[in-house]
């Protein structure tokens, strides 16, 4: 099919301006004063650490192309300077609305509960100041490095992401301050706390400041034989994105640590500076940093909003924050059976972090423990810190099972991490995959290989989010367990294929990237297209992190012009417009952002009423169809597909957390006066909790009343 009309530029926004739309979402979260206080010191710390990550990785990657000559444009018809200019003016907007929601709402919302944060270090009352001088003498002077510029002493490298205060400093003899100005610096050490209480004012209240006001009350100490003219904090953001010429790596290893150390030296792409910063400083951090002005932001109030998270876990003020959700066994789990007897009896279907993740961490801890289980294999893009998925692996490996693990070395800012421990693995005895050539493997699946007395039987977890215990409490992901020997055997045939580099001549049910997927997706959104123009049944409802890819817009413009009603819930990026006459009409897009992080995603065609269901890990960008392992699997048992479709129902009916993308690109919440109220996610939460609940009334019930007396053991 010809899409090429509907590959004009006017059709698309671009990428990056979309992506900062997102952060306003998250923001707009920490302006809503229905929310706890708490809650929103949450928001803005992410819209702060979001950006951090833009600018390290987007930016840097616009100006690598300004730098290289670049001159192809976008889908949305932009150049890379374009595209830079248009950032400067909008992030520095956002970072305005940043700052005073936290100056003019945020902070005198703290101060009305008896928090108090100490913005500027002159306001100390003598008692708060003398316990600040004291914390500092024998805290913080002890850690702190000073350095000074001088003829003899080059301008020190500073590294990404760090807070820094700089100074103007005289010799003490230098009565007027001049002349013989000369700059020094000093990092705010992040191994002590950002966040250090103090005693208040008044009792019952809590006071706190931030430890570069600490310093900066004392810096003096630190340059004895001078005065010190001014101080003020900055921050530097360089460019971080990785460039690894894979081909020329005989190691990939040994280069991803290489490129990880050039990270920290990286080009400057963004300098904070406190907003009263002293000229003649500001000058001389702009001349060393070689930045332009359009790259410096003034900042009215502390920088690097990510420490409010700090403030978040505070002890106390719990009334100020929302309960904290525990996730709720998985029904099908509560009870007494053997975990591969559970899958056995069919498919399972987890919704996290609604429900537990725990099964995901057992299915690998007893299949590592299982005399039975011959194998276990797995795909890993992000763990946590203390992964016990990882412990079990390492065991079974030791246990003498075949541990195959594809740990993908290429997992953004996750780098360091996977490189311990992939180490970690092969010590213990497991065969380490360290991903393929010129592609990231994002795919998220297990496979089990176990020995039964019917012959071998494979057990698969395949799943839209990554097999990190931490981050399964936070992100909403979709999962499946299946003995479905179809799966078992496409779940070899991708194992083989990022071991063994051996292509499958087909795919029973798995559909797989970089080389079938988007042309199976087309082909779907085109069937929905052609049922339309019969009078048939044609709907497309899906959702996913982020929708790029120019290909999949350009085939749903076509279904949505032949008359297919499209939903999407799209939490990040959206590239395509809606409202546009003759192209768009029938397409509405919504995000969500509440609690938890939207994270999976699930494609449903109407098909002429035989519903076809998918879940996976690739979103509909580029990267996940062209340069990404990607898995995304058909749900095929009924009742799953029941409960998947009531998953998608209840988030295109919230009205609370949903924000709506007009025709002008802007997005809007839904007006709910006189509606009844629905949050997806906390009657995702309740739903889970009744479940268990229910399940567990059952299991009482059939347990057996007269159990049988365990045998005496033989005295010793």
């Amino acid at each position: 099919m010809d899409f090429s009309k509907y590959e004009k530029p006017e059709y698309y926004v671009n990428r990056e301006l979309s992506w900062l739309k997102f952060d306003e979402r998250v923001l707009s979260e920490a302006r809503d004063k229905n929310l706890p206080l708490f809650e929103r010191l949450k928001f803005l710390s992410i819209t702060s650490s979001n950006l951090d990550e833009f600018f390290m990785v987007r930016v840097a990657s616009l100006k690598d192309q300004v730098h290289a000559g670049y001159k192809k444009k976008d889908i949305a018809g932009m150049s890379s300077e374009e595209q830079l200019k248009e950032i400067s003016t909008q992030t520095h907007e956002l970072v305005r609305v940043q700052y005073s929601t936290f100056n003019r709402s945020v902070l005198p919302a703290l101060e009305k509960v008896g928090l108090h944060l100490v913005a500027e270090h002159e306001n100390l009352n003598d008692k708060q100041a003398e316990f600040v001088d004291r914390y500092f003498e024998d805290n913080v002077y002890p850690v702190l490095t000073p350095m000074a510029m001088d003829s003899s002493r080059p301008f020190p490298l500073i590294r990404n992401k760090t807070l820094n205060i700089g100074a103007l400093i005289a010799k003490k003899n230098n009565k007027k301050h001049t002349k013989e100005l000369e700059f020094a610096t000093v990092q705010v050490p992040s191994v002590l706390p950002r966040i250090v209480e103090i005693p208040s004012v008044k009792k019952g209240e809590r006071t706190v400041i931030l430890l570069e006001e600490i310093i900066e009350r004392n810096i003096g100490k630190l340059f004895l034989s001078n005065d010190v003219v001014c101080a003020h904090p900055y921050r530097i953001m360089r460019n971080a994105d990785l460039t690894i010429d894979e081909d020329e790596a005989e190691d990939l290893l040994v280069e991803i640590q290489k490129q990880l150390k050039k990270r920290q030296w990286g080009e400057v792409i963004r300098l904070e500076a406190e907003e009263k910063m002293d000229k003649r400083l500001l000058d001389i951090l702009k001349k060393e940093f070689e930045i332009k002005d359009a790259d410096i932001y003034n900042i009215p109030g502390p920088l690097d909003l990510t420490m409010l998270m700090k403030v978040y876990g505070l002890d106390g003020f719990d009334e100020y924050k929302s309960p904290k959700y525990t996730p709720a066994p998985v029904p099908q789990f509560q009870n007494d059976k053997d975990i591969f007897e559970v899958i056995r009896e069919g498919d399972v279907f987890l919704h996290h972090p609604y429900m537990s993740f725990d099964p995901v961490v057992d299915f690998v801890r007893q299949a590592a423990k299982d005399p039975g289980v011959l194998a276990i294999k797995q795909t890993l893009y992000r763990v946590s810190g203390h992964s016990p998925i990882i412990a079990a692996l390492a065991q079974a490996a030791e246990n003498g099972k075949q541990v195959s693990v594809l740990v993908e070395l290429k997992a953004r800012f996750d780098e360091e991490n996977n490189i311990v421990w992939a180490k970690m693995l092969e010590k213990a005895g497991c065969h380490v995959i360290y991903g393929l050539v010129g592609l990231k493997t994002h795919s998220k699946i297990t496979l089990v290989v176990r020995r039964e007395e019917t012959g071998i039987r494979r057990y698969v977890h395949l799943a839209t989010g990554n097999y990190n215990d931490s981050t399964a409490k936070l992100y909403t992901d979709c999962g499946i367990f299946t003995c479905d020997e179809r799966f078992g055997e496409d779940a070899t045939a991708v194992f083989n294929m990022l071991s063994g580099y051996s292509e499958p001549k087909k795919w029973n049910r798995l559909i797989v990237a970089p080389i079938w997927m988007k042309d199976r997706f087309v082909q779907m959104i085109e069937r929905e297209a052609e049922h339309a123009k019969q009078g048939k049944p044609a709907e497309i409802t899906a959702k996913m992190n982020s929708l790029c890819d120019p290909a999949i817009i350009a085939a749903l413009y076509y279904a949505s012009s032949c008359g297919v009603q499209i939903n999407l819930l799209v939490r990040g990026i959206c590239c395509l417009r809606t409202g546009i006459p003759g192209i768009s009409e029938n397409i509405q897009v919504r995000s969500i952002v509440g609690e938890f992080l939207e994270h999976s995603r699930i494609f449903y065609f109407k098909n002429d009423g035989i519903d076809e269901i998918y879940m996976g890990s690739a979103d509909w960008m580029p990267r996940n169809l062209d340069r990404r392992v990607e898995i995304v699997f058909p749900v095929e048992d009924e009742n799953i597909k029941k409960e998947i479709l009531h998953v998608l129902d209840l988030e295109f009916r919230d009205n609370v957390k949903a924000h709506i993308l007009q025709p002008d690109g802007t997005y809007e919440k839904q007006d709910k006066r006189g509606k009844t109220l629905v949050n997806s996610q906390m009657e995702f939460c309740k739903e889970a909790q009744q479940k268990a609940k229910k399940q567990k009334r059952e299991e009482k019930k059939h347990t057996r009343v007269f159990i049988p007396a365990e045998p005496v053991a033989d005295p010793e």
